[in-house]
C-alpha cells in the first residue's frame, strides 16, 4: 500500500481507537499477555491514516498506534457537498467495502469501523456497504485503500489531458 507523505505536525489530528485485542502467547513459563490497538487518525478535513500498535500495556499500544497512523496519512478527494467524487470498491485481504457518493443531507451511513474512517477523513455524506470479511482491521484498511484510490476531477482531467469541464460534461 503506497502512502503519500504528509507532515502530521502541521495538522490538528484527532484519533479514535477502533479495536483493542488481547493477544496471548504460550511460552515455557506460562502465558505472555500483550495488547494490539488499531487506531485511526484524521483532521476531519481530507487527511486520514490508520496504524497498529502492539505493547504489554494498553496505553502504550494506543500511543504506538497513533504514531504509526501519523506516518501513514493519506489525502482524500472530497467534493463540494462533503462526499466522495464517485463510487468505488476498496479491497484488503478478505474484506471489500463499497463507498457510494451521496447528496447533501444523507449523513454517514456506514458500519462501525468504516464510519470512524469516514468521519475522521472529513466526509459528511456517504453510503457504504461492507462486503466479505467483517474483520475490523481488514474493513478499516479496505476503506483506507478505497479513499486513497479515489481521485479528484482535477487529477482525472490531468491524467487524460483534458479540462475538468470536458470530463464532467
Amino acid at each position: 500500500m503506497k502512502h503519500s507523505v504528509i507532515d502530521a505536525g502541521s495538522l490538528e489530528l484527532e484519533d479514535k481507537v477502533v479495536t483493542i485485542k488481547r493477544v496471548t502467547k504460550v511460552v515455557k513459563g506460562g502465558r505472555n499477555m500483550r495488547f494490539s490497538a488499531l487506531v485511526v487518525l484524521g483532521d476531519r478535513n481530507g487527511h486520514v491514516g490508520v496504524g497498529l500498535g502492539k505493547a504489554a500495556e494498553i496505553p502504550e499500544a494506543i500511543r504506538k498506534g497513533k504514531e504509526d497512523a501519523a506516518k501513514k496519512l493519506i489525502n482524500v478527494a472530497i467534493d463540494d457537498n462533503g462526499s466522495i467524487t464517485y463510487d468505488y470498491t476498496g479491497k484488503f485481504g478478505g474484506a471489500s467495502i463499497l463507498l457510494k457518493k451521496a447528496p447533501e443531507g444523507t449523513g454517514i451511513i456506514a458500519g462501525g469501523p468504516a464510519r470512524i474512517v469516514c468521519e475522521l477523513a472529513g466526509i459528511r455524506n456517504i453510503r457504504t456497504k461492507s462486503l466479505g470479511s467483517n474483520n475490523k482491521q481488514n474493513v478499516v484498511l479496505a476503506a483506507i485503500n478505497a479513499l486513497q484510490e479515489i481521485k479528484s476531477p482535477g487529477e482525472i482531467a490531468a491524467l487524460r489531458g483534458k479540462t475538468v469541464e470536458e470530463i464532467s460534461g
